[in-house]
């Protein structure tokens, strides 16, 4: 559990102007986020716009993400859905030797009861060879895990050892806090409540704008995890900002936006999501000048 704690990042997939995969630019994500202090990386998750990709290209993905991180870090490999017998057949055909964890999103789409959340993470749990992380986002699934279904999931399966809480609801998170025992993780999915969760208690995040700005967030995180507060909210202001821009049209649109002009990827997006706009550049711009980053 422990080499999940602290700052995961959830990896865009970069791509050429005519939306074919890039992976150099994938490449160089990867590098960036390394370099800059990250704790572990998430391949195919939202952020990855998984769901654009193809068999094959998730294989592509899944082959250069290892290649390129030849062990420096743990590796959490996204595999959720709202077919639940699609993922255990996934499960069984591919290769996770590389990968140290799952993460899996509570199904989406389908609005299951936490019964049929609950029968549905306890079928992947027994199919699953590697620890598992749950992922709440109510946001994107139309449902939510409620924190007394987490708690009975990691008390009746052993190998979910943590949750990924995207709710956006710090109360909900404060519960999950209060009543979890040692060997459950919970870590944000929030980057704007990254810190708080933190500094409650939490065991970090897995972030969007930390592949952005990694040494200042993984810094930042850090502090929390110390205790060290007065220095980590003076950088969790400073970076609010930067956190409402990069979300204010959408991820990844936001986070690429951003990774394009440090030279590091592309900004393109694939249908239905949309390149950010030119306003939204301008503006994230301006505070990358602004803030030196």
């Amino acid at each position: 559990m422990q080499q999940f704690k602290g700052t995961g990042v959830a990896l865009v997939t970069p791509f050429n102007n005519d939306l074919s995969l890039d992976l150099d630019g994938l490449s160089r994500v990867i590098e960036y986020a390394i370099e800059g202090g990250v704790d572990y990386l998430v391949i195919l998750g939202t952020t990855a716009e998984n769901a654009t990709l193809t068999k094959s290209e998730k294989q592509l993905v899944i082959k250069k993400s290892v290649e390129v991180t030849a062990g420096r870090v743990p590796l959490m490999l996204g595999m959720g859905g709202n077919n639940t017998s699609h993922i255990i057949q996934e499960l069984k055909e591919r290769d996770l030797n590389a990968f140290d964890g799952i993460l899996s999103v509570s199904p989406y789409y389908n609005r299951p009861t936490q019964a049929g959340i609950y029968a549905h993470y306890q079928a992947i749990s027994e199919a699953s060879p590697l620890p598992i992380m749950v992922y709440n986002v109510p946001a994107r699934t139309g449902s939510n895990l409620f924190p007394e279904t987490v708690l009975k999931m990691a008390n009746d399966f052993k190998n979910i050892f943590g949750i990924k809480e995207a709710s956006g609801d710090m109360v909900q998170m404060l519960r999950l806090l209060q009543n979890r025992t040692d060997d459950l993780m919970v870590v944000s999915g929030d980057d704007m409540l990254a810190l708080p969760t933190v500094s409650a208690g939490g065991g970090g995040v897995i972030s969007v704008i930390g592949q952005g700005i990694p040494k200042e967030f993984t810094s930042m995180i850090n502090q929390g995890l110390k205790g060290e507060l007065s220095k980590s909210y003076k950088t969790h202001y400073g970076i609010m900002p930067l956190i409402d821009l990069i979300f204010s049209e959408g991820n990844p649109a936001g986070i690429k936006a951003l990774l394009a002009q440090k030279g590091i990827c592309n900004s393109a997006v694939r249908l239905p999501l949309v390149a950010a706009s030119e306003d939204l550049n301008e503006k994230i711009a301006t505070y990358l000048k602004a803030y030196s980053l």
